[in-house]
């Protein structure tokens, strides 16, 4: 098969009708706009020295504040059925902060393209906290608002984006917002964003809404080697990173081993936090090598790891690295999906891939290309092998914000030059559309 373009259509396996095929994005990494909004977490965490590698801040980032509907048109010509982006809790705090969404949701809709929110992605408002189980009371309150100007248009929800990182980064190691370095001490965190996750779906509810799920970042742990302290560590981070996220949520209990590290409260909230899904979405990016603690800091990745972790992250050898620095291993993928099957068997809600993408220079990004053709077939062997999953979601339309990597690291299919705001369509972006057009 050809397409319009004379490029030979993509060999990609047929998926399911009906398969639910997006782009995703988040309000920080590409809204820009600041000024326009209260601070979040993160305004105050880049104006800090030395947080950020390049030294910048989403003030501007890809500015799609302003330049949202020629981003729709990148969306519509692409083909895409869906549009994953976040919705910015410190801007609907602002007088007037929910227009653009309204304008935006519009937007998407008159392109032919669903609108799917995630109605949080790190973002905090500045004068909140997630230590404070009130937040997640907040949280819910402010899902009512969005849920009541939005749901008349919108019909598929997403709650927390990656509350595992969230966490992690943000809280135990602090190299996100807000750079607090507690530890084990940060694990209320994970408790109070599970709640409200909870919560939102039942705000969400009672709104209406009717196709709720949450982005779980999720990756297969493997053992630095075959040593009982090389295994324990894997397991443990294994248990940190993957379980203590999906179990409350898919089973409704946390996992064996984090007793002793939980408060005892947590018992009672765990029937909110298990709120029946529709659906259960999944971002991934690799698999994480894990080995028993060493002495001192560590460095994996380009993140400093300080001392006191009862595991250690180690290089998985033998394959190719993204510019990051990220391993490349697709069949992981197929694992992860046939291991969850496994574990949570029929109280595991349908799949959905949320995010799925790395990243790379250059317009011409074969690369990128390859490493989506790559996890596009593996996704398709884990269909073959019975894993209901029902979409995927590229990372990310546009190169933008990355976090504490500021512009280094470019996750796009569209390039954007930051001193312009042109946006560049790159060769996976045409390959994308291609793939799209041959799945028709």
């Amino acid at each position: 098969m050809a397409t319009d373009t004379g490029r030979a259509a993509p060999s990609i396996p047929r998926f399911p009708d009906g398969f639910l095929w997006g782009v995703s994005t988040s309000a920080h990494q590409i809204e820009g706009a600041a000024q326009e909004r209260e601070p979040s977490v993160w305004d105050e965490f880049t104006s800090e020295p030395g947080r950020v590698k390049d030294g910048s801040t989403a003030a501007v980032a890809c500015d799609h504040y302003h330049r949202y509907p020629e981003d729709v048109a990148l969306l519509a010509d692409l083909g895409v059925d869906a549009y994953r982006f976040s919705i910015s809790w410190p801007r609907v705090d602002s007088p007037g902060g929910l227009d653009f969404y309204d304008r935006l949701v519009d937007e998407l809709c008159a392109a032919g393209v669903r609108p799917v929110p995630t109605l949080f992605h790190w973002d905090l408002p500045a004068s909140l906290d997630w230590l404070q189980r009130d937040t997640a009371a907040r949280f819910a309150d402010y899902v009512t608002v969005v849920a009541e100007r939005l749901g008349d248009r919108v019909d598929k929800w997403i709650t927390l984006n990656e509350p595992a990182e969230h966490t992690l980064l943000g809280h135990a190691l602090g190299t996100h917002a807000p750079g607090k370095q507690l530890l084990f001490d940060a694990l209320p965190v994970a408790h109070h964003q599970l709640l409200a996750h909870g919560l939102a779906v039942r705000a969400l509810r009672a709104t209406g809404a009717a196709d709720i799920g949450i982005a779980n970042s999720h990756g297969p742990t493997r053992p630095a080697s075959v040593e009982p302290a090389d295994t324990e560590a894997a397991d443990f981070y294994d248990l940190l990173l993957n379980r203590l996220f999906a179990e409350p949520v898919i089973l409704g209990r946390y996992p064996d081993g984090l007793g002793e590290l939980m408060s005892k409260d947590v018992e009672s909230d765990l029937k909110v936090i298990a709120e029946p899904l529709d659906w259960y979405g999944i971002n991934y990016y690799a698999p994480t090598r894990v080995g028993a603690p060493r002495d001192g800091d560590s460095e994996y990745g380009g993140m400093r790891m300080p001392p006191g972790l009862p595991f250690s992250l180690r290089e998985i050898e033998g394959v190719p690295v993204t510019d990051f620095g990220w391993p490349i291993v697709p069949e992981a993928l197929t694992e992860l999906l046939c291991g969850f099957r496994e574990r949570y068997g029929a109280r595991l809600p349908p799949i959905i891939i949320t995010e799925n993408g790395c990243s790379g220079e250059g317009v011409d990004d074969q690369g990128r290309i390859a490493y989506l053709d790559a996890h596009l077939r593996a996704l398709h062997t884990a269909l073959e092998a019975g894993v209901d999953v029902r979409g995927y979601f590229v990372w990310s339309l546009m190169d933008n914000f990355e976090w504490a990597e500021g512009y280094a690291r470019r996750f796009g299919l569209v390039h954007v030059d930051y001193e312009t705001q042109k946006r560049t369509p790159k060769a996976s972006y045409q390959w994308f559309r291609d793939v799209l057009r041959a799945q028709r």
